[in-house]
Formats: C-alpha cells, sequence, structure tokens
C-alpha cells in the first residue's frame, strides 16, 4: 500500500506541468553548455585562446559576461530540475527485463546526479564562487588512490565512464536518440538527425577518453592524469591531426548542444 502510495507521489511530481517546463530548460541549459564547451575546444585546438573545454570553463565564460549571472541561476533551476525529474523518473520505468529495468534505473539516476552537481556547480558560480573539474577531478582520483582498495575502484569508474562513452556512441549511430523526442518532419528530420548522430558520437568520444585517462591513473597511482573532460579533450590535441579531431569533436559537441534545444522543445515525458 505504502509502495503504491509512493509511486502515485512520484508519478503526480513527474507529471507536474511546472517540473516538466523546468526540465525543458534544463534540456536548453545543458545544451548551451556544451555549445559554449564545444566553441572552447575549438579554440583550444586552434589556438585562438585557452581556458578549461568542460563544465567549469562554460560556467565561467557565462559569469564573465555581461548579464551572465542571470543565465546563470537559471542553469541552476533548470539542472537542478532536470536532475530531480530524472531520478524520479528512473522509478517509474515499468515492465520488460528485471535485469534490463534495474540497469536503466541506474543509468537515469546517474544522470539525475551528474545534473545535479552541475547545479551545485553553477549556483557556486552564480555566487561569485569559482570551481574547476579537471582539479575537482584530480583530487577525487587522489583520495581514491590513497585509500585502501581506492585504485580498483578508481580503475572501476574509469571503465564505467568509458562504457557510458560507448553508450552515447551506439545510441547516435543506432539512432536511438529519437526515442527521447518527437521527431519533426521533413526537412526538420533530417536537420535532427545529423545533430543527433553528430552530437552523441561526438559526446561519446569525449567521455570514453575520460574514462581511460581515469583509469591510467588509477594504473599509474598518478592522480594528475584523471583531469576530466578538459584533460581529455586536451589529450585529443596531442594526438596525430589532433588538432584536426579536436575541431571535429568540439564542433560534434557545439551539434549535441543544438540537439539539446531540440530536446528542450520536442521532448518525450
Amino acid at each position: 500500500m505504502k509502495d503504491n502510495s509512493a509511486k502515485s507521489v512520484a508519478r503526480a511530481a513527474k507529471n507536474s506541468t511546472t517540473l516538466r517546463v523546468l526540465a525543458r530548460l534544463g534540456f536548453a541549459t545543458n545544451g548551451l553548455l556544451h555549445i559554449l564547451i564545444g566553441g572552447i575546444a575549438i579554440s583550444v585546438a586552434i589556438g585562438a585562446g585557452g581556458g578549461s573545454a568542460d563544465q567549469s570553463g562554460a560556467l565561467k565564460q557565462l559569469a564573465s559576461t555581461p548579464g551572465g549571472v542571470f543565465v546563470l541561476w537559471a542553469v541552476v533551476i533548470g539542472m537542478f530540475a532536470l536532475g530531480i525529474w530524472l531520478i524520479i523518473a528512473a522509478f517509474l520505468i515499468l515492465g520488460g527485463d528485471p535485469k534490463k529495468k534495474w540497469a536503466r534505473r541506474v543509468a537515469e539516476v546517474s544522470k539525475g546526479v551528474v545534473y545535479l552537481v552541475l547545479a551545485f556547480t553553477a549556483f557556486t558560480f552564480a555566487n561569485g564562487g569559482s570551481s574547476s573539474s579537471s582539479g575537482s577531478a584530480s583530487d577525487a582520483a587522489g583520495t581514491l588512490i590513497s585509500s585502501p582498495g581506492g585504485v580498483i575502484l578508481l580503475f572501476i569508474g574509469g571503465v564505467a565512464i568509458l562504457a557510458i562513452g560507448i553508450y552515447f556512441i551506439r545510441k547516435g549511430v543506432a539512432t536511438k536518440f529519437t526515442e527521447d523526442i518527437v521527431v519533426p518532419p521533413e526537412p526538420a528530420r533530417k536537420m535532427v538527425m545529423v545533430l543527433g548522430i553528430a552530437g552523441y558520437v561526438s559526446k561519446g568520444i569525449a567521455l570514453g577518453v575520460v574514462g581511460v585517462l581515469v583509469g591510467v591513473a588509477a594504473i599509474t597511482h598518478d592522480p594528475s592524469k584523471s583531469t576530466g573532460l578538459d584533460g581529455g579533450l586536451k589529450t585529443l590535441a596531442e594526438l596525430p591531426f589532433g588538432v584536426v579531431i579536436l575541431c571535429v569533436v568540439g564542433a560534434g559537441l557545439i551539434a549535441y548542444g543544438v540537439y539539446c534545444f531540440v530536446r528542450a522543445q520536442r521532448a518525450r515525458f
């Protein structure tokens, strides 16, 4: 009885018009951040600028823009609402194989937690503070490496991030992202498909590199190797034809950002 009551409350919250509107705001602000990250990555690749090619770098760029504080507060509200909505929706997934159902729940809850963390980071910038995603990643890796069994946990974490990256690539290549939105008719459909494929594949590549770096940090017992998305993207620039690769991935992240705006408007709830 209590379980049914809890599900009823969760379902009512998930279907709340207010929460859905704010979740759409979350998709839009997530798109804006990815457009900024992609732009920073391209500027780093061509030597036209520096900065952190990650969420902290994007938030810092917003904070330095006239009126940017209002956008930061929109990011705080949108990301928080989107995180809550994803966590609630995760526990309302019905039917199917129990193992797959719980795997989906874990994935959705994980994404929800990421958005909540991002909301907190944006809150820090909105209040005039600052944060470094790459520094936080290195500090977290250092704490784990110095803890009993921490190296194993860090390596598992790297494998998990790599798996998420592969998931994004597969979702893009197989166009599974169309399950999340109401796909518009032609000719807009073709543009949405291009944005989705390019965006998911590029984001998957970036996350995959981050996962590899976390794994390397665990194997070498060197927390400085774990530098988050910023370090992952800049590592691409060190590869043969790295400038071209980073520019392509940066453009793909911009495409993902634009796709997020489409999702904000046409998301399935």
